[in-house]
């Protein structure tokens, strides 16, 4: 079975995380998948609205898979690494037709990243949402995640959610304007039906052009970080914490 499903339902474009045992972590093969399904979505005149979900309930995307970081020995790997996913997010901003994300569970590292690149996000009241990387394997964030983050929560709670490795919940997503749908979990699937028939039916290009605006705005004065990438990505914690973190191990802390 495909780790990334990408199903035509009328002017709908389903695309699902199909690894539900892994928490529909990322592999560079769903990465690549989601830029082919943005690729589909906008070379087909039919399709008037993608949708992201993840397969099961207990995640949307749970980040980027860990043995994707196994064979990374210096800094440079992990600019590569944030050029790849970045390369993936800026393709998904750019799909011309609306962006849908529906969250159910999860919502971790990569997986808020593919979130908050969306247009609009529904979620159950049990979804979660955070980067618990500073307690887990000791990365960080690209600048336009970073980017992404403040500008969808503000400073203060970028630094609240990163530095002390919060989870937020889906109420607490929503009263951070985050999430623009809450709902109960038995509620999700017709909640989600509701928005793609809502969407469908408002004016394409107010759509296209409220998106275009947005994207613009956002991405103004995005400074460059590929040092301060390499610097983190380089260091001996975040190699010995992708050790700890498959051998399931606390790892230990050296800030070098």
């Amino acid at each position: 079975m495909s780790e990334l499903t990408v199903t035509p339902d009328g002017r709908v474009l389903n695309v699902v995380f199909n690894r539900p045992a892994q928490h529909n972590a990322m592999t560079w093969t769903m990465y690549d998948g989601l830029y082919e399904a943005c690729e589909y979505a906008d070379s087909d005149p039919g399709i008037g609205l993608m949708v992201l979900r993840g397969a099961g309930p207990r995640a949307f995307v749970a980040g980027t898979d860990i043995g994707q970081f196994a064979d990374f020995t210096c800094g440079e790997d992990g600019v590569e690494y944030e050029k790849r996913i970045t390369r993936v997010l800026d393709r998904l901003a750019e799909v011309s037709v609306p962006t849908l994300a529906g969250v159910d569970g999860y919502c971790v590292g990569g997986g808020l990243a593919i979130a908050a690149v969306c247009d609009l996000r529904v979620a159950t009241r049990s979804a979660r949402f955070g980067v618990p990387i500073a307690r887990t394997l000791g990365n960080c964030l690209s600048m336009q995640t970073c980017n992404l983050l403040v500008q969808h929560l503000g400073p203060s709670r970028t630094l609240d959610l990163v530095m002390n490795a919060r989870m937020l919940s889906g109420d607490q997503a929503h009263d951070a304007g985050f999430v623009s749908e809450l709902v109960d979990d038995e509620e999700f699937a017709d909640t989600m039906d509701a928005a793609a028939e809502r969407l469908l039916s408002h004016a394409p290009l107010t759509l296209w052009a409220i998106k275009q605006s947005v994207k613009e705005i956002t991405r103004a004065s995005l400074p460059h970080g590929d040092d301060i990438v390499a610097q983190v990505y380089g260091s001996a914690d975040f190699r010995t914490a992708v050790d700890a973190f498959r051998s399931k191990t606390e790892p230990q802390w050296q800030g070098r």
